[in-house]
Parts: C-alpha cells; structure tokens; sequence
C-alpha cells in the first residue's frame, strides 16, 4: 500500500499524488476558509443592512430554502455567502418595480460584499401595510 500526500496551498483546487510513483492520481478539494467564523459573522451583517431597505419586508430563503447560513443554533435565513457569490432572499413590498428594490439591496450590501456578485431573489410580495 502507497502514501498519498495532499499538498493545501490557495488554489481552488490540488494534486492528489502517490508518494510511490508520484503519479496524479486526481484533484483535492480546495481548502476551508481560515476562519469559518467570518463567513457567519459577513452573513449577519449583510442580513442586517439588507432587512433595513425599506421596501424589503423580511429576509426569506427561497422555494428550495438555499437561501441559508448554517451557524450554531438556528440557521440565517435569507443570506448565502458562496465563494464566489453572495445571494440574498427577500419578500417585497407591494409597489416598486421589484429589479428597483434588487438594485437597492445590491447598493446597501455593496460595501461588505466586496467583488462578489450579489444575486437578490425576490421570493414572495407583500401588501405594504404589512
């Protein structure tokens, strides 16, 4: 039986080699994010700036619940930070154009979100009195 070394470096993903032969024998994933904790901590911020828009009336996550951030005790409902995307779920007020409240949430969220695209889902509509 043969040694497999797996080298971790920043690259999306590595060389899986036998030591023996050193032969590709396939790709490693790539590595955890240094601090696990930063993901959660951005996702709280985002979901926080993005429910102050005033035409957003609750953070929601989408019809397939994706939508989510998994942290300890309950999840984040309505943020999703991807590594190479942010997505976040809302409920519309009823009375813009709903790309107008996307676009708002984008503008609102830009400064924590960095290069990252931002996809706004718009999941439901509400009255808005609601």
């Amino acid at each position: 039986m043969s040694a497999v070394t797996v080298t971790v470096t920043d690259t999306v993903e590595d060389t899986v080699a036998d030591t023996a032969t050193g032969t590709a024998t396939g790709t490693a994933p790539a590595p955890a994010p240094a601090d696990p904790g930063a993901a959660v901590r951005l996702a709280e911020r985002v979901a926080g700036v993005a429910a102050a828009v005033p035409d957003v009336a609750a953070l929601a996550a989408g019809p397939h619940n994706q939508v989510v951030t998994y942290r300890p005790g309950p999840p984040l409902t309505g943020v999703a930070i991807r590594p190479d995307e942010v997505e976040i779920g809302v409920v519309a007020r009823f009375g813009r154009p709903l790309p107008e409240i996307a676009d708002e949430v984008r503008t609102a969220v830009r400064p924590w979100t960095g290069e990252r695209p931002v996809t706004v889902l718009i999941a439901d509509i509400t009255d808005a009195g609601d």
